[in-house]
C-alpha cells in the first residue's frame, strides 16, 4: 500500500477543510473537494503574463488581440485559396457556403447569409453563383411561403466531397502546433467572443451609430 499517497491524501483533505469550505466557496463534500482541487491545480497552472511587440510602450492587449484576429484571417484565407486552387469554386466563400448546406439542409438565404456573418448583397451573389452553377437548389419553406430554403444538390455534394480532402488539410494547417486541450480552450474562448458580438452584429446597426451604441452598452455592465 502507497501509505505516501494517502497522507498526501489526508493533508490535501485538511488543507481543503482550512481553506477551500471556510469561504463558503465549496460544499463540505466529495464534490467539493474535487471542484476544489480543480480550481487549486488550475492556479498553480496559471502562466505568467504573455508579452508582445509594444508592450513596454503602451500597446494594449486588447490591441494585440484584434490584430491577431486579423492576421489569423489572412493566414486561412491563404490556406483556403491554395485549397480552391485548380477547382471549380472561385472564393472560399463559396466553399464554406456549400459546407454549411451539407450539414444544414433547407436553410434560408438569411440564415445562410447571417451565419457567414456577411452582407445581405455580397451573400446573394454568392449564392445566386452557387445556382447558377446547378450546386444549390432554391424551393419555397414549407414552414414560411414568403421564404425560400436552400438545398446542397448531388452535383454540389460530388463537387465540394472532391475538394473536401484538401480543404480539411487547410483546416488543419490554421490550427498550427496546437494541442488538444489548447484546442478545446481557444474553441471556448472564440465561443464567448461570437456570443458577444453576434447579437451586436444581428442589430444591423449603422457604421456612424455603430461603435458608439455597443460602447455605451458595454459601459452599463
Amino acid at each position: 500500500m502507497n501509505y505516501q499517497l494517502l497522507k498526501d491524501l489526508i493533508d490535501l483533505s485538511s488543507e481543503f477543510e482550512h481553506s477551500g469550505s471556510e469561504t463558503g466557496s465549496y460544499s463540505k463534500s466529495i464534490d467539493g473537494f474535487k471542484k476544489w482541487i480543480i480550481d487549486t491545480y488550475k492556479t498553480d497552472l496559471k502562466e505568467d503574463e504573455p508579452d508582445w511587440e509594444g508592450k513596454n510602450n503602451g500597446r494594449s492587449p486588447e490591441s494585440v488581440i484584434a490584430s491577431s484576429i486579423v492576421h489569423m484571417n489572412r493566414f486561412g484565407k491563404t490556406y483556403f485559396k491554395a485549397a480552391i486552387d485548380g477547382s471549380e469554386f472561385s472564393t472560399q466563400d463559396d466553399v464554406i457556403y456549400m459546407i454549411i448546406l451539407k450539414f444544414y439542409p433547407s436553410i434560408t438565404k438569411m440564415e445562410l447569409i447571417k451565419r457567414n456573418v456577411h452582407e445581405k448583397p455580397a451573400g446573394m451573389q454568392i449564392i445566386n453563383r452557387l445556382i447558377a452553377k446547378e450546386w444549390v437548389k432554391q424551393s419555397k419553406s414549407e414552414t414560411d411561403k414568403r421564404s425560400k430554403v436552400l438545398n446542397i444538390t448531388p452535383k454540389g455534394l460530388k463537387t465540394l466531397d472532391d475538394l473536401f480532402f484538401k480543404v480539411r488539410q487547410a483546416t488543419n494547417i490554421v490550427s498550427g502546433d496546437l494541442t488538444h486541450d489548447e484546442k478545446m480552450q481557444l474553441i471556448r474562448l472564440l465561443n464567448k467572443l461570437d456570443d458577444f458580438h453576434q447579437p451586436i452584429y444581428s442589430k444591423n446597426l449603422e457604421p456612424a451609430e455603430l461603435l458608439k451604441t455597443v460602447l455605451k452598452e458595454i459601459n452599463k455592465n
